[in-house]
């Protein structure tokens, strides 16, 4: 078994070209497997669908989360094809083998007294400040992606009609309203601050302080970081797109429809924006618990 294990990670590295880190993982995942076949006296050429399942079952029983079973049957069926076509192995037990689904977390929003008070965070009378509340309030204003709003130039922005146009995940692009409150802000950035910081003529939107350039995604996540711990939020609850969830959770609240919701998002699939009807139903039965005389 260890010697198929090592022939197997071999041509993983030779013929797939995978990387060192990877193919480790899949080595340890494997050992576990070995383990089981060793400690259960099977012999390999006659493990069947009954015996990985069995396997995957004492992972679950060990405390194993679902993404990590899920990554371990990645690797078997990965290991039973290789031993089926370069092996000889006459049969594919794994060929069935359901990967375990990931439990689907749930994604954590701000209230809307939190979002307001990690809004007016920044020092405004500050060049820095001025921008920095730029940025927060188109965030939260257009549910926009940190590397979206990185990216975003001035092309894209129509100040009187108040819509941007984003290019999102595969170029998708999308227009998205904004308020009135975010565009006085983002009026009095590119008035005021904007044209001292743009030493390099480019046409990006919000631009970095230390050379003019475009401003990182990575920069965007730390003030967001900075200005949510001075505001008082937990350090856990901050994440780059906690204003994106906020802003799909509190317009859904005030009666958005999903349609609407996946369009201003740039989701693909409904699916993927019907998650934050799970988030309203958690704030309806908390509210309730909380209000309910018979809760």
């Amino acid at each position: 078994m260890d010697s198929l294990i090592d022939d197997y990670i071999t041509f993983l590295l030779l013929e797939r070209g995978l990387s060192q880190k990877t193919v480790e993982a899949y080595r340890e995942d494997l050992k576990k497997f070995s383990r089981f076949v060793k400690e259960n006296r099977l012999k390999i050429e006659e493990i069947d669908i009954k015996d990985l399942n069995k396997f995957l079952e004492e992972l679950e029983k060990a405390g194993y989360s679902p993404s990590t079973r899920s990554r371990i049957v990645s690797g078997i069926r990965g290991f039973f094809i290789f031993l089926n076509t370069e092996k000889g192995l006459p049969a594919n037990p794994a060929e069935l083998l359901e990967i375990p689904k990931k439990a689907r977390r749930l994604p954590e929003v701000l209230s809307e007294e939190e979002v307001e008070k990690l809004l007016m965070a920044p020092d405004v009378g500050t060049p820095k400040g001025l921008r920095d509340r730029a940025i927060l309030e188109m965030l939260y204003a257009t549910g926009m992606r940190v590397s979206e709003l990185s990216g975003l130039k001035m092309g894209n922005l129509d100040l009187d009609e108040r819509f941007v146009k984003v290019s999102g995940k595969g170029s998708k692009e999308r227009f998205i309203p904004f308020g009135e409150v975010a565009r006085d802000w983002l009026i009095k950035y590119l008035v005021e601050v904007r044209p001292r910081l743009d030493k390099k003529k480019t046409d990006f939107v919000f631009l970095n302080l230390r050379d003019g350039g475009p401003i990182s995604r990575v920069s965007i996540w730390r003030l967001i970081k900075f200005y949510g711990l001075n505001a008082g939020i937990p350090r856990e609850r901050l994440y780059p797109h906690i204003l994106r969830h906020s802003f799909a959770t509190h317009l859904l609240r005030n009666g958005c429809d999903l349609r609407t919701l996946q369009l201003m998002l740039g989701h693909a699939s409904i699916a993927t924006t019907q998650v934050y009807t799970h988030l309203d139903i958690r704030y309806l039965k908390e509210a309730h618990r909380r209000y309910h005389p018979r809760a």
